[in-house]
């Protein structure tokens, strides 16, 4: 199955919750949250996403490789800058996802346009 979802106007975490849902099968009837979900998610109009200015300058990401300061925070001004707002879209929905071996699956099926 394939799904086309218009990004135009949408909030991040709304187009995220969209594709995530997708993603997983939930809005199938042969839905099993343990089989990756033969579909595919096509995200167009990326660029048009709503991102607030105060979001762009609060929001951050965290990583920590392990060791002493080794805490790393990006901004997602930032990382829009460096990654393109494709990188955003990942991460968010991949933050909706189960957290399980399925996931990096999952986000292989997906597929944004600018």
């Amino acid at each position: 199955m394939k799904y086309t979802i218009d990004a135009t106007n949408k909030r991040l975490g709304n187009l995220a919750q969209d594709v995530a849902k997708h993603l997983m099968g939930k809005n199938s009837v042969d839905f099993a949250k343990n089989v990756v979900a033969d579909v595919e998610v096509l995200v167009i109009n990326a660029s048009k996403l709503d991102i607030s200015d105060k979001k762009k300058d609060e929001k951050y990401y965290l990583t920590y490789s392990g060791y002493p300061g080794g805490q790393k925070k990006e901004f997602l001004g930032h990382l829009l800058e460096r990654k393109g707002i494709e990188e955003v879209i990942v991460r968010a929905v991949s933050r909706m996802l189960p957290k399980n071996k399925l996931r990096d699956r999952m986000l292989l099926n997906i597929e944004i346009t600018k």
